[in-house]
């Protein structure tokens, strides 16, 4: 078993009310978090502070993504349009408009040149940040139920659905594969080596497949997740499954041996989100308690 130590640390009062989204900035310096009361937090994470916040939602926020360089965000919720903002100015810049009903979830492209949105509607929409044109560049529309989850790496865009199936769309051929969980998907992350797909459901499990050929490695039980869209990721040494539960709990389980390594009380109420510091410095989790909780990690 994995060896790792990890102790509870700050927390932050984010939001009134639920706080669904977290992303940490590739420098790790700064996160930002997206609540149900319609803001958008920035924070100094080696200070624990608030930097910022950004208003402009209607809706309750259920996800974000930052761009590479930091200089912009993207943002969704129940307001059925893509944000895109200045991080400088703390202005809107763009509202990407198009889908039927609440948006669930954003990522950018590597260049943060296109925004991806996975919707309650049933389908993705691909945006280009840079052109005029309102028109999404293309819709994905396979799946038969609500996306929860999109993830742009590289030539590959990854996608959830309640549907219970991973599709993974190849931009370069036009390929697309779909893996089959059977089970309503609340969250998909890829490994840092790209190698593996880790997937949230509404079964409480959590489960871990091989990219190439769709064959289940692994699956992660323990936390309680039957209602809420939580989030599960791995961390900065792809060793160790990190995930909320439903009863306030934060799991973290070793990769290999799905032995959990830490299941300690985080929040009053669902732990919504998490998120792993990209130098390993940390992990964050978010609740329906309105905190982020700060988890410091030691490795061995």
């Amino acid at each position: 078993m994995s060896s790792i130590r990890i102790r509870k640390g700050a927390a932050l009062k984010a939001h009134k009310g639920p706080v669904n989204a977290l992303k940490i900035d590739q420098t790790g310096d700064y996160l930002l978090s997206g609540g149900a009361d319609k803001t958008v937090r920035l924070w100094n994470l080696n200070e624990a502070r608030p930097v910022r916040a950004f208003a402009g939602h209607g809706w309750d926020i259920l996800d974000l993504d930052i761009a590479p360089g930091s200089a912009a965000f993207t943002s969704c919720g129940g307001d059925k349009a893509v944000f895109l903002w200045d991080v400088s100015s703390a202005h809107i810049v763009r509202r990407f408009t198009g889908h039927h009903q609440r948006i669930n979830t954003v990522a950018f492209n590597a260049d943060a040149s296109v925004i991806a949105s996975g919707s309650y509607d049933a389908t993705v929409r691909l945006w280009d940040v840079k052109s005029n044109s309102r028109a999404p560049i293309q819709v994905l529309s396979e799946g038969k139920d609500s996306v929860t989850t999109v993830k742009i790496v590289e030539h590959l865009i990854l996608t959830g659905s309640v549907d219970g199936k991973i599709r993974t769309y190849d931009v370069r051929n036009g390929a697309m594969t779909e893996d089959v969980v059977g089970q309503p998907i609340t969250s998909v992350h890829l490994s840092g080596d790209r190698n593996c797909i880790l997937a949230s459901s509404l079964d409480s499990t959590v489960r871990l497949f091989d990219v190439e050929n769709g064959e289940l490695l692994n699956s992660y039980k323990g936390h309680r997740n039957e209602q809420y869209r939580l989030t599960s990721c791995l961390d900065s040494t792809d060793a160790h499954v990190i995930s909320g539960s439903e009863d306030g709990k934060l799991y973290v389980w070793d990769l290999v041996d799905a032995n959990a390594v830490l299941a300690d009380d985080a929040h009053k109420g669902a732990v919504m989100a998490v998120a792993a510091h990209p130098k390993g410095a940390c992990i964050l989790s978010s609740g329906a308690d309105g905190i982020v909780q700060m988890w410091t990690t030691e490795y061995p």
